[in-house]
């Protein structure tokens, strides 16, 4: 399916900065209603976590699990060590600790693959965050002991107009914040989404920490908006194609009935691509499909790519006939034909990855091949019903293969 504006990075962006700044707004009234309702509110963030964490099991969103954990725990040393006044004990250290290895753990997420949670990764994850929790045993156990002499006054210097959390870890939460919406807008996944979402609520928890409510009230919007990203992400696992990560046939399907009235359909065939498939074995055929995908995303006319099926894909052009794309179709069909693709020695390939690698740069010589492909166009002049220009399309492109494929062909 086409990207929506809920989808899209830049609502990502500031859709959890306009809820920090309304909650701010209407603060009085918030307190007020959490304090009618404090124990749901405050168990609520366990819920909505625990729920994220479950449906990232059920998708195998190992990634952001781990960041549903790592809120999850928080939340609870949260609510069982940060319930007294900041000035007495060793709350605000354990507070700054919080603050500095929060962000930190939901970060790691970005170093593991997508898998079940039951998984190797998970068990890093979670032994790393076990590590975390002992480095702070061991540091709030030498602060008891008369360690760290004079650490309010320097470490944890705070300018209380700002914030009571020590004014250096106020400017880290702002840097990590800042890094992680960076990746946000030029990646947009999910995971970016939930990393940058959970650093930016659970840090301004930590800024304003002395208002009351505040840690229930932001984490529990954190805990709704990972849910709706959980869910995002099994959206694109539905409509994605899996091998080259471009829309497959059902979000075809889909955005073909919102074309309107004015619109082109071409069908795009790899030549040759069974023989190809069947000289070089199926892993090679793969990376074809792969290198068709990745050219079509640069096709120009604000069309819209998707993988139809087997060696066959399809592009839409919204508000332009099938005169006004040839001339992005052709060139794509140039760029393609004009790449050359080196073909991999599987029995030659060492076992170890890095040696591989290694010899792939040392190796500079090797067979390569180009690829071509064929595409039929058509457009709704005659007929508004998409499935019928599809079907024109269609028979364009076998026209194209019997003039001699490595052409574009438009319906008459």
């Amino acid at each position: 399916m086409s990207p929506s504006f809920a989808s899209s990075n830049l609502f990502r962006l500031f859709i959890p900065i306009i809820m920090i700044v309304g909650i701010l707004a209407g603060l009085n009234h918030i307190i007020a209603a959490t304090q009618a309702n404090s124990g749901f509110v405050t168990n609520l963030p366990y819920i909505l976590f625990g729920t994220a964490f479950a449906l990232s099991h059920s998708f195998k969103q190992s990634r952001i699990a781990m960041v549903a954990l790592s809120m999850l725990l928080a939340y609870a040393v949260i609510q069982v060590r940060l319930q007294t006044p900041l000035s007495t004990g060793t709350t605000l250290l354990e507070l700054s600790l919080l603050s500095l290895l929060l962000p930190v753990a939901c970060c790691l997420a970005f170093l593991f693959p997508d898998t079940g949670v039951l998984n190797k990764g998970m068990y890093i994850f979670s032994a790393i965050v076990v590590s975390f929790l002992l480095w702070s045993y061991l540091i709030l156990s030498h602060f008891d002991n008369g360690g760290f002499n004079h650490f309010d006054n320097d470490l944890l210097l705070a300018i209380p107009e700002v914030s009571r959390l020590p004014l250096v870890l106020v400017l880290y939460s702002f840097a990590v914040t800042g890094a992680t919406g960076i990746f946000l807008l030029n990646y947009n996944r999910p995971i970016d989404a939930v990393i940058y979402t959970s650093i930016l609520l659970s840090s301004s928890t930590f800024i304003f920490f002395h208002v009351p409510h505040m840690s229930s009230t932001l984490f529990s919007l954190a805990g709704i908006l990972v849910i709706i990203y959980v869910i995002s992400a099994s959206h694109q696992m539905a409509f994605n194609d899996r091998l080259t990560n471009i829309p497959g046939r059902r979000a075809l399907e889909m955005d073909m009935k919102h074309l309107g009235r004015k619109f082109t359909i071409a069908m795009l065939d790899v030549d040759h691509f069974k023989k190809f498939n069947d000289t070089y074995g199926h892993d090679t055929g793969d990376d074809v499909l792969k290198l068709v995908a990745s050219r079509m995303l640069s096709v120009g006319g604000n069309a819209r790519v998707y993988r139809y099926g087997g060696e066959e894909f399809t592009i839409l052009f919204k508000g332009k006939t099938a005169k006004d794309s040839k001339v992005y179709l052709d060139e794509l069909r140039e760029k393609i034909a004009d790449y050359e693709m080196v073909i991999r020695n599987n029995a030659q390939r060492p076992n170890d990855n890095k040696k591989g690698a290694k010899q792939r740069g040392a190796n500079s010589q090797g067979s390569t091949v180009s690829i071509t492909v064929s595409i039929g166009a058509a457009d709704s002049k005659t007929t508004k019903k998409p499935e019928e220009v599809l079907k024109k399309a269609d028979k364009a492109l076998y026209t194209a293969k019997e003039k001699g494929r490595n052409q574009v062909q438009c319906a008459r």
